[in-house]
């Protein structure tokens, strides 16, 4: 089992940022890739950003590519988003997740059924 645990999320203005954290634990011997997804009322989960076990690999959705930044801290232990010029449509619960699969240096689908394990969940709210 992997435990991920988000932090960070709150009430920004439009044109602002907001970092949010994933730290994960458990399965030692494994190498999930680790990705953030979002869901708004009414609407279904969004896949945001993923980044590979070793950390030299990522990849963004449309929708936030050149906004958002995802990275790994020295231990891999937690997963951050660097998220920039913040718009109301950004509003939405954000997730992070861990791959059922290892993924040392490879990009999984952005299929939410890659992913095996999430955490509860930060409100990001933006206001107009």
């Amino acid at each position: 089992q992997v435990q991920l645990v988000e932090s960070g999320g709150g009430l920004v203005q439009a044109g602002g940022s907001l970092r949010l954290s994933c730290a994960t634990s458990g399965r030692p011997f494994s190498q999930y890739a680790v990705a953030w997804f979002r869901q708004a009322p009414g609407k279904e989960r969004e896949f945001l950003a993923v980044i590979s076990w070793s950390g030299s690999r990522t990849s963004y959705a449309d929708s936030v590519k050149g906004r958002f930044t995802i990275s790994r801290n020295g231990a891999e232990k937690t997963v951050s988003v660097q998220m920039t010029s913040l718009k109301p449509e950004d509003t939405a619960v954000y997730y992070c997740a861990a791959t059922r699969r290892d993924h040392y240096n490879t990009i999984p689908g952005s299929g939410a059924s890659e992913y095996a394990y999430w955490g509860q969940g930060t409100q990001v709210t933006v206001s107009s």
